[in-house]
């Protein structure tokens, strides 16, 4: 009996699940259609519904203007019935928002790194997520988080983040004691990826591939729908994957990693090599010094036609196109967005990048795969983390 009631209970939860997904993915629909969405009865859906609609999960908005009969009503997601703090650890700086269902941002914060590792670190994470939570003003679905590193997802348990001298670090169990509240970690480039899939802007029929390029870089991967981390949990550990050889030396303790010239800090080194030795480099015009030089002053010299960085990107590119065409020949996806600080490079990173993959990949398989740039901006990673929490919470995405 105690199982029958367990079953029944199990198969309410799924349903109901099942039917708030519906409604979220088609933005407004009626009862029946979500009956023939979902395959089930209508008086089902009518019963999961009212319970949706008491709870404030989902709302009427009107009557639907078209087709035969009697006009449905049509059922929408409440995108404020619930927020949730999505945070980015994977800069110089630490950043945080409060987002709601819909991956609207409605609160920001930030908090300065300089260097802070360790318990420092950590005790900066806490002070962000304080301040996030004077600023939710629904109830809290929970914490999501993308930082650096290899991360047992399913534990929340940081196993190594060089960055941020973290060594099996239970970050999530840390923070779920101090906020009794759901908290989920992930890879931040594999929570880029969840982010693209669901806030991105545009349905991603088949498999999309996420390259971030930031102080490191990686890629996350979403296959058939779904986020792949791979069985320990470090699917997409691109960065130190060695493209040069006998390159220079990377904090992995390896040489010629790709992080070592695809990132922003190899961008930023050659960048104040080139301030040094070029005094007609727009990037005087920038900064005092070639020390001050930061990502985004490169970018804005780019912008301004330095040749010398021209070089430089392309050549960022090309390595890039190598670890694109590895992908391809791998995975074969239909999509790779760049995303990241470096994203803003644009089309001119891409069109080394392409040629690189093309020149290096199956032409047929290179050929079918679609490379892009996300619009989501220096937010991707919080709207990742936003949607890894949807996706354990509530079934959306990936």
């Amino acid at each position: 009996m105690a199982t029958e009631k367990a079953s029944h209970a199990r198969t309410k939860r799924h349903n109901k699940r099942l039917v708030f997904q519906t409604i979220y993915s088609a933005g407004q629909i009626s009862r029946a259609g979500v009956a023939r969405a979902t395959h089930l009865t209508p008086p089902t859906v009518s019963n999961i519904v009212a319970e949706l609609l008491e709870a404030g999960w989902v709302r009427e908005v009107g009557l639907a203007t078209s087709g035969a009969g009697k006009p449905a009503m049509l059922l929408s997601v409440n995108a404020d019935a619930r927020y949730l703090i999505g945070v980015d650890l994977a800069n110089s700086e630490f950043r945080g928002a409060v987002v709601n269902l819909r991956g609207n941002i409605c609160h920001r914060a930030v908090r300065q790194v300089r260097d802070r590792k360790g318990d420092a670190a950590l005790s900066m994470v806490i002070e962000l997520l304080d301040e996030l939570r004077q600023y939710t003003e629904r109830p809290l679905l929970g914490i999501g988080i993308g930082t650096p590193g290899l991360i047992d997802s399913s534990q929340g348990i940081v196993h190594t983040a060089v960055n941020l001298e973290w060594q099996d670090l239970p970050l999530g169990p840390l923070l779920h004691e101090r906020y009794q509240l759901p908290v989920y970690v992930a890879n931040d480039s594999q929570a880029a990826a969840l982010g693209e899939y669901l806030f991105g802007g545009r349905t991603y029929a088949g498999n999309l591939v996420v390259m971030k390029v930031g102080r490191g870089i990686g890629a996350g991967v979403v296959l058939n729908g779904k986020l792949y981390q791979g069985d320990a949990f470090g699917a997409g550990e691109i960065g130190h994957f060695q493209v040069v050889e006998r390159g220079e030396p990377c904090r992995c303790g390896s040489f010629g990693c790709l992080e070592t010239v695809v990132s922003s800090r190899a961008l930023v080194r050659q960048a104040r090599a080139i301030a040094q030795t070029n005094p007609q480099s727009p990037l005087h015009a920038l900064v005092d010094s070639p020390a001050e030089i930061t990502a985004q002053d490169v970018i804005a010299a780019f912008r301004q036609g330095d040749p010398a960085l021209e070089t430089a990107v392309a050549n960022m590119g090309r390595y890039l196109g190598i670890a694109a065409a590895m992908i391809v020949s791998v995975l074969n996806p239909q999509d790779i967005v760049i995303a990241g600080t470096l994203a803003p490079l644009g089309e001119s990173l891409l069109k080394t990048l392409v040629q690189s993959m093309r020149e290096r990949a199956l032409t047929r398989l290179a050929q079918a795969t679609r490379l892009s740039v996300s619009s989501l901006g220096d937010d991707i990673v919080i709207l990742g983390a936003a949607a890894l929490l949807l996706n354990q919470e509530l079934g959306l995405a990936g």
